[in-house]
């Protein structure tokens, strides 16, 4: 059933005016509603784990041959997958949830004068390449996040990428898109199956943390924890 789009203010007035039980009823479909998302969230990754976990262990692969090395990630993504190529540089250059040293990562979606000047003077189809052709080099890793697989600007900072000689790790879903075929050996897919963009994004970002996760562990070992 579909929960009416009102306002809390209209909650209020409506329980000012007698209307108690058809609000309690409201309130009850909207808790029923925000329960169905966390129940679905789950569920996908619950089904998702089995499917994900051998790409994801790939990528760790990629990421350590990478750092080790010297070189760096640069991240890239639209939207939130753009806030989801902060937060993983932020956890590489920072940390996750142990202190290590500090590992290269850049996200290349916070820099707005050039964001702006390329989109403006040149096309917005490649704020993104144009960094990584600056900024990548051989060894260097991009991680390319694109819900649907289809976003233009990502999938030109694949290919400058590739002229670069970097590895790519692509983050997609549904059925991967254009991303299955812009990547090549030894570039990794991680695609969530899901139509839900919310859904996928969700995924993406416990993709993440395993991805931080599995590195803090190959390069200081397990940790002991506490229950």
């Amino acid at each position: 059933m579909r929960v009416p789009l009102i306002g809390w203010w209209q909650l209020l007035t409506r329980l000012r005016q007698g209307e108690h039980k058809n609000c309690l009823n409201i309130a009850a479909m909207l808790q029923q509603r925000i329960q169905q998302h966390f129940l679905d969230s789950a569920d996908l990754k619950y089904q998702a784990a089995h499917l994900l976990c051998k790409p994801i262990a790939d990528a760790v692969q990629v990421l350590l041959t990478c750092i080790t090395n010297g070189g760096k990630v640069l991240a890239c993504g639209n939207g939130g997958s753009a806030a989801d190529a902060q937060h993983f540089a932020a956890e590489f250059v920072g940390r996750f949830e142990r202190e290590r040293p500090e590992l290269a990562a850049i996200a290349l979606t916070t820099d707005s004068s050039i964001i702006t000047a390329l989109a403006n003077d040149y096309d917005f189809n490649i704020i993104f390449s144009r960094q990584v052709r600056a900024l990548g080099q051989t060894g260097d890793v991009l991680l390319a996040i694109s819900t649907s697989g289809n976003s233009p600007n990502v999938l030109a900072a694949i290919d400058a990428a590739h002229e670069r000689e970097m590895v790519v790790i692509g983050l997609c879903g549904r059925d991967g898109g254009q991303m299955t075929q812009a990547l090549r050996d030894p570039d990794v897919l991680i695609c969530v199956p899901h139509e839900r963009t919310a859904r996928i994004q969700e995924v993406h970002l416990l993709t993440l943390h395993c991805l931080c996760d599995a590195v803090d562990v190959e390069l200081l070992g397990e940790q002991e924890t506490t229950r």
